[in-house]
C-alpha cells in the first residue's frame, strides 16, 4: 500500500477560507473522500468551508482557480480517476495533475492533492477514508494543504 509510513500531521485549520472541490463521479468513493476532509478541517478547527461540486476530475483546475479568486486560502481536491481500456485515464490524470500545479504556483495559493488516479475500484475504496478502508486521502489531502498555507509567510 502507498501510504505505508505516512505522517499523521497536526494541522490548525482555524481562520483559512477553506474550499473543498469534489467530482461527481463514483459517489461512494468521493462521499468517503469529503467526510474525511470535512473530519480533517473540523478537527483543526475549521467548521466554516465551502464545498463546490463540479462534474468530473478535468473541471478540478478551473474549480480550484475559481475558489481562489473568490478568497480561498487554502483549497483541497478531490476526486477519483479509475483506469479503464483507453489512453482517456491517462489525458485526464496528467491534465488534472498539471492543471492543479499550475494554478497552485500562478497564485500562490495551496491545493491539497485528493484525487485518487488508481487501476480499479478496490484501490480507490482502500483510499477513501470509508470504514475498512486502509488510507484517508481526503484528510491527508486537507493535512498537507493546510501546512503549506501555514509556511506562508
Amino acid at each position: 500500500m502507498s501510504g505505508a509510513g505516512a505522517p499523521k500531521l497536526e494541522i490548525d485549520a482555524s481562520g483559512l477560507a477553506v474550499t473543498v472541490i469534489v467530482t461527481s463521479w463514483h459517489t461512494l468513493i468521493t462521499k468517503g473522500l469529503l467526510a474525511g476532509a470535512e473530519r480533517a478541517l473540523k478537527a483543526a478547527g475549521n467548521d466554516v468551508y465551502s464545498v463546490m461540486r463540479v462534474p468530473g476530475a478535468f473541471e478540478l483546475p478551473l474549480a480550484a482557480q475559481y475558489a481562489i479568486e473568490d478568497g480561498a486560502d487554502v483549497v483541497i481536491a478531490l476526486g477519483v480517476v479509475i483506469r479503464g481500456g483507453t489512453p482517456h485515464f491517462d489525458y485526464v490524470c496528467q491534465s488534472v495533475t498539471e492543471g492543479l500545479t499550475r494554478v497552485q504556483l500562478d497564485f500562490g495559493v495551496p491545493i491539497g492533492f485528493g484525487v485518487l488516479t488508481v487501476d480499479n475500484e478496490e484501490q480507490a475504496l482502500d483510499r477513501a477514508g470509508l470504514p475498512g478502508s486502509k488510507e484517508d486521502k481526503g484528510a491527508e489531502a486537507v493535512e498537507a494543504a493546510v501546512l503549506m498555507a501555514k509556511l506562508k509567510p
